[in-house]
Parts: structure tokens; C-alpha cells; sequence
């Protein structure tokens, strides 16, 4: 039985160090492997797969809306990236360069894409004529690099997998509609696919995404009370379109600039759905983004019949992402090494069960054992598999709520960043001097102002002048 556990007591609690529990994790369940070039990590099958299936999901919701797939080249020329003022501002101290191709020096140094909105605008700017060539709603799949001085796995790396959409619209109204509309498909993606409930709201004038008019957020908890910004869209205007030159020739005759957005999403959601759902004995993947939804596991295999009875559940449970463990190690370790993965059922079958025609299902995220008929298999598996993605979700979310607090005074604030975890609901004055001393002596941003706003009192929990918005605060990765 000792070696049977040896997956688990790898992983330290996260209870005694969530930060060393991540790490563990991450490793342990196989999603990547460190490699020499620091800060960028190699992602594994276990953890490829997870990003497929986000991939796979993301892009069929995109398309629904009417977005197209394109590819920018990777680097970007210098006097490109320094048209957008701001936008080159915000983003140098992360840029990688390159200054040479092949032996010879570059008359123009090249920049690897931290993104790509320069890249697009110098696209737009001759692609876009006419009034008849709006909308532009196109995303493209990429990775971008950005010179981190802190990394860790799927939260913060140097170079890291994402979708980048990147839109022109005729008018102001236009523009905005895609970014909302763009933030609540990443919201209800999260929620949906990800079990993982989100704050949806705008960025302040300070945390707003360099270059932009506007940045919508959707904020999510983690188990360890860390606020995780889980996806951005944001409303350019036409500020990108003046400083490229992107005009076009609209219905009236007259020469206009385009309206445009930007939105984003990363391998970030990977290390989202472990810190939100993961437990002291690894992964627990919601079934939706689960590479193997079953894994079935033959009960003294060695037996006769057992294996081929095993075969012929794989088949009968074809609809879903369903694997065999015939391997020789012994059934404890096979049931830990799936605990570690995260697989949402497993199913046990041996000697007995066949001769009872019935097999024993047991979730992952409570260890619950049901005992099935063989033939009715198929249909409480997808029912299970239905019930986990809900139950995660309303775990999550109740964990979300429990650990949101709302503090009418700064004593409170103080002591609720000080002693207890999680996300702190107070008014704010908007001005960004307050939102910077808040930060300095707590060490808790301003995530976003909701959406849904709530009128807690009429002054600032800081600085008490009259208040203009319910914000959201904490600290976070």
C-alpha cells in the first residue's frame, strides 16, 4: 500500500504551502516538464490535451459570432511597435528582441509579439477601404513572449499559448458591442466549461490595458483566496486607427477612422482550473476539458474474462473520452495515479462484478462509488459525468462566496485583507492616487468595478470623499 500512495505524499498540502502544492501538481500529474530556456516551460500530452479541448470550445463559440481565423508573423519591426505611443510604453520593460538574422546585424531591430495589435493595425490599414469591408472579426492562435523576471507554470511564463481577437467596426456603438459581447462569451465559457465562476466588470483608468479606451475583465477566485484575471477584452476606439492611419469610405462619402477591439484568452485558464478545483491528491478536471472523462480499471486482470470484459466497456462507453489502464501496476496505484490526473469517473470491474453484471463508478471529486448495471452503463456515466460538471460549479461557486467580503470603513478593509481570504467588495472615490496608496499598504489591486454594482455606502473606504463605484479588490497572482 506504501507504494501505492507514493503519488500522493509527493504532494505537499495546500493547506501547509499552496504555492509548493501548485508546483507538485502541475508536475506530478505530468502537464509539463522545465527545460533550459528559463521561464518557458514544455507542455506535456497531460497538459496539451487540457488546452486542446479549451482551444476546440473557444474557437466553436468565436465562430458562432461570426469570427474568422487568421496568422500574423511573430515578429514585429521596431518603428511598427513605437506608432502607438502608450501601447509601446506599457509593454517595454517585457519585449524580447531580436538584433540579428543569421550572421548579419539587423538595420532594424525586430521584436518577438507580446501581441499583435500593431501587427493587425498595419494590416487593417490597407485591407480596410470601404464602409463594405466592415466588420474585421478575426482571432488568430498563437504564442506570444513577454520577459517575465517571475515565472511559474500556465500562470506566468515567457512565452505562453492564447487567442488574440482583433476587430474593426464602423462605428463607436459597433466596437463596444463586440467587447461586451466578446466578455460575456469568456464568462460564460468559464462557467460553462471551466466550472469556474467569475466576476465580470471593467478595469480601472490604472489597470486598464495599455492603448485602450476600455478594459472588461472577468475575475476568479482561487482556492488560496488569490483573485486570477481570467480574461480581458478591450475597446481601442479609434485611437490605434489614427496613430496607423486605418481609414475607410463610409456610406455618406466621407473619409472615417475605424473602430476597433482586442480580446484575449491563455494557458493561464490551465493553472485557473487546478487552483480552483484541485484537491490534496492532484487534479480534479471538470468532465468538459478532461482529456479521459473514464478511465476503466480491471479489477485482477489476470483473470479470465476480465480484460476482454473491460475491452467491451470502452466500446459500449464510446461516446465519451474513455481509456483502459491494462498496464501491470497494482489497482491502488492505478486508482491514485487517477486521482493525480484529475479523470472525472472511474470505473472498477472484476470477477464478481461480471458475474453480477455491474461495475462500480467512482467520482473523482467526492470519491463517491456507485454501483451500475452493465446494462445501463452508458447512461449513468453521461448522467454522472453531467452531475460532476454542475456539482463543481457550485462548489466553486460557493467557495467564491463565502470568501467575499464587503467592508463599509478602512479598519475593516485592513482587517479583512490582513485576515481572511479571498475578494473584498468597498466603494471608491475613482481617483487613481487612492487606488495606488490602497494597493501600497495592502497589497490588494483593484480587480474590477461590477457590472452588477451595489451601493455599500456614499464615501470612499479610503480616503471617505463621496464614492463612485463598488469595486472589487485582493490580491492576486
Amino acid at each position: 500500500m506504501a507504494n501505492d500512495k507514493k503519488m500522493v505524499e509527493a504532494i505537499t498540502s495546500m493547506d501547509e504551502d499552496f504555492a509548493q502544492w501548485y508546483t507538485d501538481v502541475v508536475l506530478k500529474a505530468g502537464l509539463i516538464a522545465y527545460t533550459n530556456v528559463k521561464g518557458c516551460m514544455a507542455i506535456k500530452p497531460a497538459g496539451y490535451a487540457i488546452w486542446e479541448l479549451i482551444q476546440k470550445q473557444l474557437d466553436e463559440r468565436f465562430k458562432a459570432t461570426g469570427v474568422e481565423n487568421v496568422y500574423m508573423p511573430m515578429l514585429i519591426p521596431e518603428s511598427l511597435l513605437e506608432k502607438e505611443k502608450d501601447h509601446v510604453e506599457g509593454f517595454a520593460p517585457e519585449v524580447a528582441w531580436v538584433t540579428y538574422g543569421g550572421l548579419n546585424p539587423l538595420t532594424e531591430r525586430m521584436c518577438v509579439r507580446p501581441t499583435s495589435e500593431t501587427l493587425f493595425c498595419d494590416f487593417y490599414k490597407n485591407d480596410i477601404q470601404s464602409y463594405r469591408d466592415l466588420p474585421r472579426v478575426y482571432n488568430q492562435w498563437c504564442s506570444v513572449m513577454r520577459w517575465e523576471k517571475e515565472t511559474r507554470p500556465f500562470l506566468r511564463s515567457r512565452e505562453f499559448l492564447w487567442q488574440e481577437g482583433h476587430t474593426a467596426h464602423a462605428t463607436a456603438e459597433e466596437a463596444e458591442a463586440r467587447t461586451i459581447q466578446m466578455l460575456n462569451l469568456y464568462a460564460d465559457f468559464c462557467e460553462d466549461v471551466l466550472a469556474m465562476p467569475v466576476i465580470r466588470g471593467q478595469k480601472t483608468e490604472k489597470e486598464k490595458f495599455a492603448g485602450a479606451e476600455a478594459t472588461y475583465t472577468i475575475e476568479a477566485l482561487m482556492h488560496d483566496g488569490k483573485a486570477l484575471q481570467s480574461g480581458t477584452s478591450h475597446n481601442f476606439g479609434d485611437g490605434f486607427a489614427k496613430a496607423f492611419g486605418i481609414q475607410f469610405t463610409d456610406k455618406d462619402n466621407k473619409l472615417k477612422y475605424v473602430h476597433q477591439t482586442s480580446w484575449g484568452m491563455t494557458t493561464r485558464l490551465i493553472g485557473a482550473i487546478i487552483m480552483v478545483h484541485g484537491d490534496n491528491s492532484g487534479l480534479v478536471l471538470p468532465p468538459k476539458v478532461a482529456p479521459t472523462q473514464v478511465m476503466i480499471i480491471p479489477i485482477m486482470q489476470k483473470k479470465a474474462g476480465v480484460l476482454e470484459k473491460a475491452a467491451e466497456l470502452r466500446e459500449k462507453l464510446g461516446a465519451f473520452r474513455v481509456k483502459v489502464d491494462d498496464s501491470d501496476k497494482s489497482p491502488g496505484w492505478k486508482f491514485s495515479e487517477q486521482e493525480m490526473r484529475g479523470i472525472p469517473i472511474r470505473v472498477e470491474i472484476g470477477p464478481k462484478d461480471i458475474e453480477a453484471n455491474q461495475a462500480v463508478l467512482v467520482r473523482r471529486d467526492t470519491r463517491e462509488k456507485i454501483t451500475v448495471s452493465l446494462d445501463e452503463i452508458d447512461t449513468k456515466v453521461g448522467e454522472l459525468l453531467e452531475t460532476i460538471q454542475k456539482d463543481m460549479f457550485e462548489r466553486a461557486k460557493a467557495h467564491r462566496d463565502s470568501h467575499t467580503h464587503a467592508a463599509l470603513n478602512w479598519d475593516e478593509f485592513k482587517n479583512i485583507i490582513d485576515n481572511e481570504q479571498g475578494f473584498v467588495k468597498a466603494m471608491w472615490c475613482g481617483e487613481t492616487a487612492c487606488e495606488e496608496a490602497i494597493k501600497d499598504e495592502t497589497g490588494a489591486s483593484t480587480r474590477c468595478m461590477p457590472f452588477a454594482q451595489e451601493h455599500l455606502s456614499d464615501v470612499c473606504v479610503h480616503c471617505g470623499k463621496p464614492a463612485k463605484k463598488m469595486v472589487y479588490f485582493g490580491r492576486a497572482y
